[in-house]
């Protein structure tokens, strides 16, 4: 993509709240952890931006048919003083035959221009809630590292995040100290395939609730999602205390799944 070549937007279908539309100009791109790529961007109307961290924005990226596609991604961070936004983008797959967010970032250059929208979705931090969990898979680390970052350092927090193994996990202090009330639990795969599974649904299963209001945050592959979200609401847990959002499912481009039942 050339400094002078911005994807058209789409006319969102009907329905659909109308976000707004922001131009984005790439300032930096760098690697992040874990097996990520960091893309930093700015715009002229970038002071007007508010978002909760925890929210996506919706991106019109070029697919391998020359045409653009949407694809939703989690707002890494936003410095609204040096007017720079952050996301970061999980570098899944072969290296020669990327999916459209990952190649836009290992191909991204500064002056490079992209059409996005939002920001957009529910699943961010609520500071009515006496404790919190939060749940997900590799792509969900810009999401949860955020929430992390910007939340109350004395938040009760119960996270459990599902990579393949040990080499993924980053350190606490690492994401931020002084998260004394911070409980970080890596589950390892090993050989399970990231997909549909029992696997978070069980880590979640045997999670004790804490006493007190609580709220849950899950978010990661679709199916996975419902299950965790349906174990949780046969244990008491209110639909109002739960938010949801399905990241990616298989045979599913682009976009996030709304998980409400």
């Amino acid at each position: 993509m050339t400094q002078d070549q911005a994807p058209q937007a789409p006319t969102p279908p009907m329905g659909r709240p109308q976000l707004r539309q922001w131009e984005l100009t790439v300032t930096a791109v760098a690697d992040a952890p874990v097996n990520m790529r960091r893309v930093t961007f700015t715009a002229p109307d970038i002071a007007e931006f508010t978002y909760r961290p925890g929210q996506a924005i919706v991106m019109m990226l070029p697919t391998a048919d020359g045409e653009f596609g949407r694809r939703d991604y989690t707002i890494r961070s936003f410095d609204k003083d040096k007017g720079l936004l952050a996301v970061d983008f999980f570098m899944h797959g072969d290296a020669n035959d990327l999916t459209p967010g990952p190649a836009f970032a290992r191909d991204a250059k500064i002056g490079d221009k992209i059409n996005v929208r939002g920001p957009r979705g529910g699943a961010s931090f609520r500071e009515d809630a006496d404790w919190h969990l939060i749940t997900g898979d590799e792509c969900c680390l810009p999401a949860i590292f955020h929430i992390l970052e910007t939340m109350p350092a004395k938040a009760q927090m119960h996270v459990l995040v599902e990579v393949d193994n040990i080499d993924s996990e980053i350190a606490l202090n690492d994401i931020r100290e002084g998260l004394t009330a911070t409980q970080i639990t890596w589950l390892h795969r090993g050989e399970l395939k990231a997909g549909p599974n029992d696997f978070m649904a069980d880590a979640v299963s045997r999670f004790m609730l804490p006493h007190g209001r609580g709220h849950a945050i899950l978010i990661g592959e679709t199916s996975n999602v419902r299950k965790q979200r349906q174990n949780l609401i046969s244990r008491g847990l209110t639909r109002e205390q739960i938010a949801s959002e399905g990241y990616w499912r298989p045979g599913r481009i682009g976009g996030h799944d709304h998980v409400e039942d």
